[in-house]
């Protein structure tokens, strides 16, 4: 299939939704995008890899890179500073499986940035340019880039940035509207989202505070993007993608999912993620999945701490179905629920 193909099909809203899952380090794995796409997202990208060599056979690195029956296109984010670095590394991960290469120039963590990756890049644009151009001329498959709306607030230059990606022959341009300082406090800023848009000829996603089907109606209009991009509201939430997508289909809103039908997804991500990380990893990683699943449910906080103690995959397993069992037995709806006050993103 031609680079042009890859991404037209990409963009086909006849072929497939323009929801898709943001990638999201820690989160992004296979199990979850998978799922993800189970409830219609029309792509997901995957958790950023380093760029550095030396860490490509680590067990993290393996696992990120593990792209075995997912559904095409398969897309591999690369993370670094050095051009050379980042085009062997696409190499790489062409000869993986990758369909799409997507460089990370948008992740505001301090240990990334610090070796001048992610969102660092954003403070020196003749490197952006130098790796563009290396990234892009290393693959015969589309390049696209995900970035932030600048590094420092009042310092925003993602209009030279998106201008010089579209001339490295980036084929998609990703962007949250926030700078690396916002982290991802304060609103997500849409108005540079738009301009990039109306400014550069290449297909742009919109990302940031993206959390219900109205609000992705009104990022889509308003800035004119060609899809959007979801990521902390599909945590623990991985039917948002149907919900947006019928809103947008029909204008109205469709049900909650039932306590029986969340069980039974959480259920299958356990079993995913078990068999994805073996028993040991699946265990822990499976924490912070349960806990975006049940935050806000009838003694959730309970619950949580109760399962955060269970060292074992049988036992956790165990102990969420007999947790959903009460939920039913006493009546719970998801209409009904109120949201906790509980800090769970940092388990």
């Amino acid at each position: 299939m031609s680079k042009n193909k890859v991404i037209e099909d990409l963009f086909d809203k006849s072929k497939r939704n323009q929801i898709w899952v943001a990638p999201m380090a820690g989160v992004t794995d296979r199990p979850f995008r998978t799922l993800c796409k189970h409830f219609g997202a029309g792509h997901a990208v995957s958790e950023m890899m380093t760029a550095d060599k030396t860490l490509r056979m680590s067990k993290k690195s393996l696992y990120r890179a593990n792209f075995d029956g997912e559904i095409a296109p398969i897309s591999a984010q690369i993370a670094g500073s050095d051009p050379e670095q980042l085009a062997e590394a696409a190499r790489y991960q062409v000869a993986n499986g990758a369909q799409i290469v997507d460089i990370n120039m948008g992740c505001p963590a301090k240990k990334v940035c610090n070796k001048l990756a992610g969102s660092a890049l954003l403070q020196d644009e003749e490197l952006v340019a130098r790796i563009l151009d290396a990234v892009v001329n290393a693959v015969n498959v589309p390049v696209t880039l995900k970035t932030r709306l600048g590094f420092k607030n009042g310092e925003e230059n993602i209009l030279r940035v998106a201008k010089c990606a579209e001339q490295a022959g980036i084929a998609a341009l990703a962007l949250h509207g926030r700078t690396r300082e916002d982290m991802y406090l304060n609103m997500a800023r849409y108005d540079l989202i738009k301009q990039v848009k109306q400014e550069i000829s290449i297909p742009v996603i919109a990302n940031g505070d993206i959390d219900h089907p109205e609000k992705a109606r009104m990022v889509l209009k308003y800035t004119g993007a060609d899809a959007i991009m979801i990521g902390r509201a599909a945590q623990g939430r991985p039917w948002i993608f149907r919900e947006i997508q019928h809103y947008l289909d029909t204008g109205e809103y469709l049900a909650a999912p039932q306590i029986n039908e969340i069980k039974h997804v959480l259920l299958r991500h356990l079993t995913e993620l078990y068999t994805f990380y073996g028993e040991y990893s699946g265990c822990r990683i499976a924490r912070k999945h349960i806990a975006w699943y049940t935050k806000g449910l009838r003694c959730s906080n309970e619950f949580r701490q109760n399962m955060y103690r269970v060292e074992n995959t049988a036992e956790q397993a165990k102990l969420v179905e007999q947790y959903f069992d009460e939920l039913l037995v006493h009546g719970e709806n998801m209409a009904d629920v109120q949201i906790e006050s509980v800090d769970l993103l940092n388990r």
